[in-house]
C-alpha cells in the first residue's frame, strides 16, 4: 500500500520531474526513501538558499518548474529569498517543505514555524497537505499555478505523518497543454494603427519576452516589421545578436547613449515589459506613446503609464500583428541611423590593457560561444555586462533585474551546466556575492560538472561603495578582505587560477573550458571607469531634440 511520500514522488514524475535540489531533514525521510526508489535525481546542496536558486533557474531555463525541497523551521525560512527570487523574476518553481506530524504533538512546538502563513506573500500559493489522497490534485494544482502567467513559486508543506500515511491507490492526474488566449482584433488594430502612423517607432523587448515559448516569434516579428529595438536587462537575446536592429540594453533608468534613442522615438512598443525590471525608461508627459504587449495587463506606475495594451500570448498575438503591418511602415527604420553612434560610444576603450570592465566583458565575449551562458551574480559588473555584452541566443545572459539578489549567480550556473552539458557555462560574480554561497562549489564537484567561475575581485561591496562615493558619502564600511582564492578552489577539488596580466584573461579562461570540470579565475578589477563613465561621460549627454 503506497504512502503519501510514494504519492507525491509519483505525482512529481507525472509531472516531468527529474531532478530535485535541496537538503532534507529528519521531517523528509520518507519523501526521501521514496526519492530513492523513484527516477528521480535527489541533488544536495550545502545550502538551502542556493537550492531554491537552482530550482528558480531550472524553471526560467525550460518553462517548467523546478522543485527543491528543505525540512521544517530553519531549512524552509532559508528558502525565502530564493522565493522572492523566483516571484519577482516569474520563474516557475515548486518548493516543499517537511512539518512536524499534525495529528499529534509528541515534541511540542520544537522548531515549529508557521512556514505556510510565513511564504504566503512570497508565492503565488502556500498550503499545507492535509490527507495523502489528496496529493495528485494538489501537486497538479501546483504545477499549474506555478506555470501559468505570470509565473512563480507554490509552496507545498508536508507534515511527516501524512508523508507516512498509507491509503489506496489515487490516480494521478495527466497535465494537459493549455494555450494562452490570443489579444482582441480591436486591440490589434489599434495598435497597428499607431505603428503605422509613427514617425520614430522603437521597440523594446522586456523580461517576459525571454519566456522560452514565445522567442522565436518575437524574433520574427522585429525581422518582419524593421522596427529598430532595445532590450532591458532581462530582456537581452530574445533576438539574435547579429541583428542590424539592436540599438542597445538600458543598463540605466536614463541618460545612457541608448537613451538618445528613446528620447527622440515618438512610440515605443514595449514587448513583454515587466515593471518589476528597474526601469529602462522614464515615461513622463511629453515623451513618446508606449504600446504595451504582453501576457497581462501592464501594471501601471508613476514611470509606465501605456497608451495601448495588446494583451494575451505574446509569440501568436505578435505574428497577428505583424500581418497587420508588415511593409506598411514607413518610418520604420527612422531611429535606425542612431545605432552606429550608439553601439560604438559603448565600445569605447574596450581593448585597453587595463583591468576595466570594458575589456572585461570583451574578453569574455570572446571565448564564448553564441550559445554560450552567463549567469550573473548581483554587483558592480552587472551594469557593465547588461550594457556592452552582445547576446545572440535568447537566455544566455541570466541576470537578476529584478530582486537582484547576491549569492545567486554561482547556484544559477550550476543549473545552467546540468541543463546544458554540451554548452560553455560561465559564472561571474563579485567576491563578495561569491562569498555568500561560495560553499556550493562542493556541490558543483561533487556532480562533475563543467564549469569556469570568473571572480571579479575589488575587496569591497563595489557598487554601494561607488554610489557611497556618487552621493559624496565618506568611503567607509564597504571593504574586506578575502581568501585566498586558488586555494580556496582547490579546497573543494576544484582548479584554481589567478589572471596576472590584463593579456592573459582571454587565453586563461580558454584553458579553463578545455581543461574541463569546475575552474575557479581570479580577476582584478579597475572600477574607476565608473565614474569615468556612468557619471562623468554621461552626465554630459544631454538629449536630442527629435529630428523634424
Amino acid at each position: 500500500m503506497p504512502k503519501g511520500s510514494d504519492l507525491l514522488v509519483a505525482a512529481l514524475e507525472n509531472e516531468g520531474v527529474d531532478r530535485i535540489f535541496g537538503i532534507p531533514g529528519e521531517e523528509n525521510l520518507d519523501v526521501v526513501e521514496s526519492i530513492r526508489k523513484s527516477s528521480i535525481q535527489l541533488i544536495l546542496t550545502r545550502h538551502e538558499q542556493a537550492a531554491a536558486f537552482m530550482a528558480a533557474t531550472h524553471g526560467r531555463l525550460t518553462g517548467k518548474p523546478g522543485v527543491c525541497i528543505t525540512t521544517l523551521g530553519p531549512g524552509a525560512l532559508n528558502l525565502t529569498t530564493g522565493a522572492a527570487y523566483a516571484l519577482l523574476g516569474a520563474m516557475p518553481m515548486i518548493m516543499i517543505t517537511g512539518q512536524k506530524g499534525i495529528r499529534s504533538s509528541r515534541q511540542a512546538r520544537f522548531q515549529i514555524v508557521d512556514i505556510v502563513a510565513a511564504m504566503k506573500p512570497l508565492t503565488k500559493l502556500s498550503r499545507q497537505i492535509i490527507s495523502a489522497k489528496t496529493i495528485p490534485a494538489v501537486v497538479r494544482e501546483a504545477f499549474r499555478i506555478a506555470e501559468e502567467e505570470r509565473p512563480g513559486p507554490v509552496h507545498l508543506e508536508l507534515p511527516e505523518d501524512i508523508a507516512a500515511e498509507e491509503c489506496d491507490d489515487v490516480a494521478l492526474i495527466p497535465p494537459h497543454p493549455v494555450e494562452l488566449p490570443l489579444a482582441s482584433p480591436l486591440a490589434l488594430d489599434r495598435a497597428a494603427e499607431m505603428i503605422i502612423k509613427a514617425q520614430r517607432p522603437l521597440a523594446m523587448l522586456g523580461a517576459a519576452a525571454s519566456r522560452p515559448r514565445s522567442t522565436s516569434d518575437l524574433a520574427q516579428f522585429v525581422i518582419r516589421t524593421g522596427i529598430p529595438y532595445f532590450t532591458t536587462q532581462m530582456g537581452k537575446g530574445t533576438v539574435p545578436g547579429g541583428t542590424e536592429l539592436y540599438m542597445g540594453t538600458a543598463a540605466l533608468s536614463e541618460r545612457d547613449y541608448v537613451h538618445g534613442a528613446i528620447e527622440q522615438a515618438d512610440l515605443i512598443i514595449t514587448i513583454g515589459h515587466d515593471t518589476i525590471e528597474k526601469p529602462p525608461f522614464i515615461m513622463g508627459d511629453k515623451g513618446p506613446k508606449v504600446i504595451h504587449v504582453g501576457y497581462q495587463p501592464a501594471n501601471v506606475e508613476q514611470v509606465y503609464f501605456p497608451q495601448t495594451e495588446v494583451v494575451g500570448d505574446i509569440g501568436a498575438s505578435l505574428r497577428l500583428l505583424a500581418d497587420r503591418i508588415e511593409g506598411k511602415i514607413p518610418n520604420a527604420q527612422a531611429l535606425l541611423p542612431l545605432r552606429e553612434g550608439i553601439l560604438s560610444r559603448i565600445a569605447t576603450r574596450a581593448t585597453e590593457d587595463r583591468f576595466t570592465p570594458q575589456r572585461l566583458v570583451h574578453d569574455v565575449r570572446a571565448v564564448m560561444p553564441a550559445d554560450g551562458i552567463l549567469a550573473l551574480d548581483n554587483g558592480m559588473y552587472k551594469i557593465w555586462f547588461a550594457r556592452n555584452y552582445r547576446t545572440r541566443v535568447a537566455n544566455t545572459l541570466l541576470l537578476d533585474n529584478a530582486l537582484a539578489t547576491m549569492g545567486a549567480g554561482l547556484p544559477s550556473a550550476m543549473t545552467a551546466a546540468m541543463l546544458y552539458p554540451g554548452r560553455r557555462v560561465m559564472a561571474i560574480c563579485g567576491d563578495g556575492g561569491f562569498m555568500m554561497n561560495s560553499q556550493e562549489l562542493e556541490t558543483a564537484v561533487r556532480l562533475k560538472l563543467n564549469l569556469v567561475v570568473l571572480i571579479i575581485e575589488d575587496n569591497a561591496f563595489g557598487m554601494i561603495r561607488w554610489k557611497q562615493a556618487v552621493d559624496q558619502f565618506p568611503d567607509f564600511g564597504m571593504t574586506f578582505g578575502n581568501p585566498d582564492f586558488v586555494r580556496y578552489a582547490e579546497a573543494y577539488g576544484a582548479k584554481g587560477t589567478r589572471v596576472g596580466a590584463v593579456s592573459e584573461i582571454q587565453s586563461t579562461l580558454e584553458q579553463a573550458f578545455a581543461g574541463g570540470g569546475v575552474h575557479l579565475v581570479v580577476v582584478p578589477i579597475d572600477y574607476s571607469e565608473n565614474e569615468r563613465v556612468l557619471v562623468e561621460e554621461l552626465r554630459h549627454r544631454l538629449p536630442a531634440p527629435p529630428e523634424a
